[in-house]
């Protein structure tokens, strides 16, 4: 099975991209791309700021598409929680930047990942 990369977006021409803080939504005529996670126990992952405008991404060819993650310090364990990770999704076109920041808290057993994924409409 061929799983989706981040890199697939590239060169791709959205013609809508949402998000409702626990998903991301871009598609077009043919295909979509989401970002979302399987929510569980003991565990929270979600959207948490979005640093350029949306609409930028709509209607120009996806010039980069890349990922960053990695565990956030001790100190910033605000929630008690023993897991705080993060995960940047950094996209541009010609007409703008978005850096979208995912905030995945957990116990240290259940996974904070970002999960992806494509289809064909």
């Amino acid at each position: 099975m061929n799983y989706p990369k981040i890199e697939d977006m590239v060169g791709k021409v959205f013609t809508s991209v949402t998000q409702d803080g626990e998903t991301m939504v871009f598609e077009n005529e043919t295909e979509t791309f989401r970002f979302f996670h399987y929510q569980d126990c003991c565990e929270s992952v979600h959207i948490d700021d979005i640093v350029g405008d949306l609409s930028d991404l709509v209607g120009e060819p996806l010039l980069m598409a890349e990922e960053v993650s990695g565990e956030a310090p001790v100190e910033f364990n605000e929630m008690d929680h023993e897991m705080v990770e993060w995960t940047f999704y950094k996209f541009a076109t010609r007409k703008g930047y978005v850096d979208v920041r995912w905030m995945g808290e957990s116990n240290g057993y259940y996974s904070t990942s970002v999960n992806f994924d494509h289809s064909l409409v």
